[in-house]
């Protein structure tokens, strides 16, 4: 009976510390749907991006060829469900 409970126990604690896999945030989501528009929009696509988001706030830096492009990226960026900021700190020139 000791032996019951002590395994009854022990199955109880293990599932209590388990956790399910995490799921994608709303950052991660919006992240991931930024990337997407810059990267197939004819204006802004071919440049070289780093895009992150912090509670909805999203930055973006790299390079594009074109002012039209650094302001097409914010437009496209603000249309992103969730997105409440974009700081857009791409420099416009050709690559290094």
């Amino acid at each position: 009976m000791r032996r019951f409970f002590a395994t009854a126990a022990l199955l109880t604690a293990s599932t209590a510390f388990a956790q399910a896999p995490a799921a994608p945030t709303a950052d991660d989501r919006i992240s991931d749907q930024v990337r997407m528009r810059l990267a197939t929009d004819p204006d802004v696509k071919g440049g070289a991006f780093d895009v992150t988001v912090r509670d909805g706030v999203v930055t973006i830096k790299g390079r594009v060829d074109t002012e039209k492009g650094r302001d097409r990226a914010t437009k496209l960026s603000k249309k992103v469900k969730g997105v409440k900021e974009v700081d857009n700190e791409l420099v416009v020139g050709p690559p290094k």
